[in-house]
């Protein structure tokens, strides 16, 4: 009778998924932030990658949110096409900080290493895990 044993999960890839879910709700908030905002904005967003209107940004963020909770839960549950699902919105999520990186320069350096740091996780330990 052959026993298969699996490896604990990696440290780092609980690391990716939960940043991946963090990144996702705060992306979301940033979303309502602004279809909501009805205030002046610095400098009027000119010179913004997307343009002067709030509402385009919200859109975006919302998408980018729910992609980033969905690779969230999808790499908390370990599938290759996770990994890969995981990787593909760490870059979005360092991206879509860049269109800030203007006005918020600090926050979005830190997104943007925050992101660097889930496809590293991704990539360096999200393989087939080795089954005795």
């Amino acid at each position: 009778m052959s026993m298969r044993v699996r490896e604990p999960v990696s440290g780092w890839l609980v690391f990716a998924g939960t940043i991946l879910g963090i990144a996702g709700i705060m992306r979301i908030f940033d979303a309502i932030w602004a279809f909501r905002y009805d205030h002046q904005i610095q400098d009027g967003l000119n010179g913004a990658v997307l343009g002067t209107n709030l509402n385009t940004y919200g859109w975006v963020y919302l998408i980018v949110g729910i992609i980033l909770i969905a690779a969230s839960f999808a790499v908390l549950a370990r599938s290759q096409l996770a990994r890969w699902f995981g990787i593909v919105a760490a870059a979005i999520a360092g991206i879509s900080a860049m269109w800030w990186m203007p006005f918020y320069p600090v926050w979005s350096l830190t997104y943007v290493l925050l992101a660097g740091l889930v496809i590293y996780a991704l990539a360096a330990y999200g393989g087939r895990t080795a089954e005795v």
